[in-house]
């Protein structure tokens, strides 16, 4: 086995789909609470006021507040991932992502290639990375193979 700088080996134990599965949940709790507070000030001018302004504005507050909260979604998997190959959810259960080749963090671009995925492995609330990776020799979903990563125990 190849060890890695901060202790990952590539051949690894892969197998931690139920620690996945709850990290994920704790993560998207997490960001469900700092996408709510990015939502807060729609709810507010909407609960205040009446009228076409504060409709408009409650809207433009809602929308904005959402495009933030996609945005801290998405520089949250990229950098968390990235650079410390965990994120809280995964820090929490002790098990974290690493390149395939060498053990290694992923760096940004795998972890963006990985937080793209997302898009496709979150069909059915995550039913296709959870299925994809039972099936996957390495317990892989599609951003794993995409990016090249592996899930591994801390």
């Amino acid at each position: 086995m190849v060890a890695g700088i901060y202790g990952a080996s590539v051949g690894q134990d892969t197998r931690v789909i139920g620690r996945r599965v709850f990290a994920t949940i704790i993560d998207l709790l997490l960001l469900g609470i700092v996408g709510s507070l990015f939502a807060a000030p729609g709810a507010l001018i909407g609960g205040w006021g009446s009228g076409q302004f504060a409709d408009a504005a409650s809207g433009i507050f809602f929308s904005l507040g959402g495009l933030a909260a996609l945005l801290a979604t998405f520089a949250y998997f990229a950098i968390m991932e990235g650079v410390y190959g965990q994120t809280l959810g995964k820090m929490a259960l002790g098990i974290k992502v690493v390149r395939e080749g060498d053990g290694l963090a992923p760096g940004i671009r795998a972890a963006v290639l990985r937080t793209l995925m997302r898009i496709v492995d979150g069909i059915g609330s995550y039913l296709v990375a959870f299925v994809v990776a039972l099936v996957s020799d390495k317990n892989q979903r599609l951003g794993d193979m995409v990016a090249k990563t592996l899930v591994v125990r801390a």
